[in-house]
C-alpha cells in the first residue's frame, strides 16, 4: 500500500468519531466484550477509513482536510483501498450478525452518497449536515449498542435507547459545521456550498454555540432523568475545558477571522473528543457499581 493511501484513509482520526461509540458501550449493563472490541475495530478500523478514503479520493483537496494537514496527491489505489476496507468491515460485521453486516453496508452507502460525483449531497448544505449527524450520529449509536447487547431490533425502539441516539445527533449537529469552518477556500474551489460556508466564518460560530449549549443541557437532563443527578453534574463538569477552548478561540477568531484554521479545529476535536471519553469511562465505572 502506498504512503499516500495510508494517509488518505486516516485511521487515526477515527478517534474523533469514537465517543459515539463508547456512549452506547457506556449506557451497557451487560456487554458482550469480544463483540465490543469487534465492532470497535469494525468501525474504526475499517469503516471510518474507507469513508475517509473514498471521501478524500473524489475531494481531491489540495487545502487541509480532516486529520491531514498536508494530503498528499491521491492515486486510483486509494480507491480500491476504500473499497476494500468497507467490505472487509460488511464481512467482520457478519461475524456479529446479518443485521450488523447490512448496517455497516447501509453506512457505507450513505457515505460514498456525500461524495461521489454523480451524487454529491456535500453539494447541499442541509441535506449534507442532516445527513451527517444522522447517519454518524444515532445510526452509529443504535447499531453499536445493538452489535454490544443482548437486544432485538425492536429493543432500539425503546427510549431508553432512542433518546441518547437522538442525543448523539443533536452533538454533532453542533461539531459538523465546525469541521468546514476552515475549509471555506478550498469547498468553494470545487462549488460545494457546505453549512459552514452559508453561516459564514462568525455564524458558523455562533451557529455551533447556541446547539452546544442546548446539547449540554440535553445530555444534564438526560442523565438526571434516567441515572443521578451526580452524572449530570459530572457531566457537565468533564465538558468545561472544551467550553473554555472553544470560547477562547472563539473571542480570538472575532479579532481575526485567519484563526479560524485547521490546527485550532483538530485541537478542538481532541479536546471534545477526549473529554466525553473520559466521561463515558468514568460514568461505566461509577454507574456499575
Amino acid at each position: 500500500m502506498k504512503r499516500s493511501t495510508l494517509i488518505h484513509l486516516r485511521i487515526p482520526f477515527s478517534y474523533y468519531l469514537s465517543p459515539i461509540f463508547f456512549f452506547a458501550v457506556s449506557l451497557s449493563s451487560s456487554p458482550d466484550w469480544w463483540r465490543v472490541w469487534l465492532m470497535f475495530v469494525i468501525l474504526h478500523l475499517f469503516l471510518f477509513p474507507a469513508t475517509n478514503g473514498f471521501n478524500s479520493y473524489y475531494d481531491r483537496d489540495t487545502g487541509s482536510i480532516g486529520g491531514i494537514e498536508h494530503p498528499p496527491p491521491v492515486s486510483d489505489e486509494l480507491l480500491w483501498a476504500s473499497l476494500a476496507f468497507d467490505s472487509f468491515a460488511v464481512m467482520l460485521g457478519l461475524c456479529i450478525d446479518w443485521r450488523v453486516a447490512l448496517a455497516v453496508f447501509v453506512f457505507g452507502l450513505g457515505s460514498k452518497a456525500y461524495s461521489y460525483t454523480k451524487i454529491r449531497i456535500k453539494k447541499l448544505p442541509v441535506v449534507s449536515w442532516i445527513g451527517v449527524v444522522a447517519f454518524q450520529g444515532a445510526f452509529v449509536f443504535l447499531i453499536s449498542y445493538y452489535a454490544v447487547n443482548d437486544v432485538t431490533v425492536g429493543d432500539l425502539a425503546g427510549k431508553g435507547v432512542l433518546i441518547p441516539a437522538l442525543l448523539s445527533s443533536a452533538f454533532l449537529m453542533a461539531a459538523y459545521p465546525m469541521t468546514q469552518v476552515y475549509q471555506h477556500e478550498e469547498d468553494r474551489r470545487r462549488g460545494d456550498i457546505t453549512l459552514s460556508i452559508l453561516l459564514g466564518i462568525r455564524g458558523t460560530f455562533a451557529f455551533s454555540a447556541i446547539f452546544f449549549v442546548m446539547v449540554m443541557g440535553g445530555f444534564a437532563l438526560y442523565y438526571h432523568t434516567h441515572f443521578r443527578m451526580m452524572f449530570a453534574l459530572l457531566f457537565l463538569a468533564v465538558q468545561a475545558p472544551v467550553l473554555v477552548y472553544f470560547n477562547v478561540w472563539f473571542f480570538k477568531v472575532l479579532r481575526n477571522e485567519a484563526r479560524a484554521n485547521y490546527r485550532s479545529t483538530m485541537k478542538l476535536n481532541l479536546v471534545s473528543s477526549t473529554c466525553l471519553n473520559i466521561f463515558f469511562a468514568l460514568f461505566y465505572v461509577m454507574n456499575m457499581k
